[in-house]
């Protein structure tokens, strides 16, 4: 297994140190425009081999061809959000950074799985599977499984239980859109609406949606890196190890939920195949309603970037 990461800042770099550690991979190739900096810090990981006990080997570049024949491209290259920046802010600077990446990747791998991280998520991963023209089943947002991560956090922590018994789904775009299902959020099976009040979820609801401006708003000149890095690695074990892992993830619905051609957060079966099945969970009408609109704002800037992408 080879697995490439484009862009060796802070997500990228966290992402390609976790895949070494947990030996998803033979190779990890870590790649950034920026000279000495993908190869500085792959040196780097690969050295903390011995102690980390794994014998992948991490090699830093800033040549495509040395991703020839990736089996997994993870793409986090693009601009970070600053303070009072939505991730629709980003949107044409990032597409264009997106589409380039994308058409470089699949110069020099023929059929490889992406796995997209940029934001804004769902739109950027829209770009890269229109300048791909890979099957929808092997270019996936990781959105989901973040947002969803956020929202188990702050649940534990709010109830101080551990953070293994708590289970939940978020969905839709990854953004101030994004639905929380609060009817399928347990802790160890019990209902989350018998462990608190309707006004507790409701601020813990808010929080997940806002909680990436909130690490972004502490830093003032960056965003999140350790729980993004986190999710997409996995992601990449449930794909590596054939995990049939059922998490939320942006892709491409055709019908279900109502929605067609659109990336969103969905329940998704994730395996070597990639996206194996997506699963049309029962939600009540509220929670569709806001799916349909989040699903909707993606395809208006969609839209926006057609003269980009033609």
């Amino acid at each position: 297994m080879k697995i490439t990461v484009i862009g060796a800042g802070h997500v990228g770099a966290t992402a390609a140190h976790r895949i070494a550690e947990q030996r998803l991979a033979r190779t990890v190739i870590l790649l950034d425009i920026v000279e000495g900096i993908p190869q500085g810090k792959a040196l780097d990981m690969y050295e903390s081999g011995p102690v980390g006990l794994f014998d992948t080997m991490v090699r830093g570049t800033n040549d495509y061809r040395d991703t020839a024949d990736s089996d997994i491209v993870v793409i986090t290259a693009g601009l970070a959000r600053k303070p009072g920046m939505s991730r629709e802010d980003l949107l044409m600077k990032n597409a264009t950074i997106v589409k380039d990446v994308t058409d470089q990747v699949m110069q020099h791998s023929k059929n490889p799985m992406i796995i997209m991280v940029s934001n804004p998520l769902d739109i950027m991963t829209y770009v890269g599977y229109v300048r791909s023209k890979l099957p929808k089943e092997k270019i996936i947002g990781m959105a989901g499984v973040l947002d969803t991560a956020r929202f188990r956090s702050f649940i534990a922590e709010e109830l101080n239980v551990s953070m293994q018994d708590i289970n939940a789904f978020v969905l839709g775009g990854h953004g101030d859109s994004m639905v929380p299902v609060v009817k399928y959020t347990n802790v160890a099976g019990i209902p989350l609406t018998d462990l608190m009040t309707p006004e507790t979820i409701d601020r813990l609801v808010e929080r997940t949606r806002t909680g990436g401006a909130e690490i972004v708003n502490y830093l003032k000149n960056g965003s999140a890196y350790y729980a993004p890095a986190a999710s997409t690695v996995e992601m990449i074990d449930a794909i590596v190890n054939d995990r049939k892992r059922i998490l939320p993830c942006s892709t491409l619905l055709e019908g279900q939920y109502g929605i067609n051609n659109t990336f969103i957060g969905a329940p998704i079966k994730l395996g070597r195949n990639g996206v194996e099945e997506v699963l049309e969970i029962n939600l009540d009408v509220h929670e569709l309603d806001a799916l349909r609109r989040s699903a909707a704002i993606v395809d208006e800037n969609c839209n926006l970037l057609s003269d980009l992408l033609a």
